[in-house]
């Protein structure tokens, strides 16, 4: 997949209302890589054309062969450019851990981007507003009214899906709060998770979080509550001037990233693991207890292959590394849920 990006730049097909697809840019733009943002049109038809999956963000690459899927993407820019301002720290415990808190960003904290956008009707208008206009911002009324008719229904039809229901909410909203104290606190010490310069693990918490710092309810609470995540998430949109550094392998972690390790023992990975056992005994809902309170949702095959390839790279460090890690997710209540 290499290319000349001189004369053949690559092109990011997305939507500004879409948190995998601003995650993708602000990793093109730290990178530096050049690259052409298309955000008219519909992003996914790409993908379609391609023969891929209905996924955005699409990433035509400088040779013409079209990605999708944000993950895979950023590995696959790591695999085209080695060495280049990567993302992945260079300590492989602290890769691993990066690995964790991205995924607990593009699957748990989604949820919470889901509740927020579809649960409240003043982010229901906005998100309609904004989802439609980035289609065709010049739509004519009546196709416009129908379609954002249509994208609203098409959404909150899907909330039960992926766990955003009234019974479910008060675990996603204490949820965000939590994550808004753990990150405020954090980027008052230090500019990014792992180090002087922002990992996978930055990107993965910035898609989410900078669509909850525009959808008009998250935003406020936000504002008020975690105004240097805010600004924060500003910076990170185009951080193409950092300079910095990686944590040290021996260097202890960050309080900020204990807190949201912990978080991901208390909320993520216990709702990972009860979701694999329901996929499994082919039970309809998956049901347990998270942050003391029920939790019901059901199972959801996509979650369960994050499960996995987590358990699998995991298994897969060497022991010396191991040894150095399992400590550390153990102490975050997080090692039960993966061995």
């Amino acid at each position: 997949m290499s290319g000349d990006m001189s004369t053949n730049p690559y092109i990011l097909h997305g939507f500004g209302p879409s948190p995998y697809s601003v995650k993708m840019r602000a990793i093109l733009r730290y990178r530096r890589l050049p690259f052409i943002w298309k955000a008219v049109g519909w992003p996914r038809d790409v993908a379609v054309a391609a023969g891929l999956p209905p996924v955005i963000p699409a990433l035509t690459f400088p040779d013409g062969t079209v990605m999708n899927d944000s993950t895979p993407l950023a590995h696959a820019l790591e695999r085209a450019h080695p060495g280049q301002r990567s993302i992945v720290p260079d300590d492989p415990a602290h890769a691993w851990l990066s690995d964790l808190v991205e995924d607990f960003g593009d699957e748990w904290i989604t949820k919470i981007m889901f509740h927020y956008r579809w649960y409240y009707a003043p982010d229901r208008k906005f998100a309609q507003d904004w989802v439609i206009t980035s289609r065709d911002p010049q739509m004519p009324e009546a196709e416009r009214r129908a379609a954002m008719q249509a994208f609203n229904d098409r959404q909150v039809g899907r909330m039960a899906m992926v766990g955003c229901t009234d019974g479910n909410r008060p675990v996603i909203e204490d949820s965000y709060r939590f994550i808004l104290d753990a990150l405020d606190a954090h980027v008052r010490k230090s500019e990014y998770l792992f180090g002087s310069r922002p990992s996978l693990a930055d990107f993965g918490l910035f898609g989410q979080l900078q669509i909850l710092s525009v959808d008009p309810t998250p935003m406020m609470e936000m504002r008020e509550r975690a105004p240097d995540v805010y600004c924060w998430l500003m910076r990170l949109d185009d951080a193409s001037g950092v300079e910095g550094e990686w944590l040290p392998a021996e260097a202890p972690l960050p309080d900020g990233v204990t807190a949201l390790l912990k978080h991901c023992g208390e909320t993520y990975l216990p709702f990972l693991a009860a979701n694999r056992a329901a996929l499994e005994s082919g039970a309809p809902s998956v049901d347990l207890d998270i942050l003391g309170r029920p939790w019901s949702q059901a199972p959801f095959r996509y979650q369960a292959k994050c499960y996995d390839a987590l358990r699998k790279k995991l298994a897969a460090l060497p022991a010396d590394v191991r040894r150095r890690l399992d400590p550390v997710l153990d102490a975050a209540g997080c090692l039960r849920w993966l061995e």
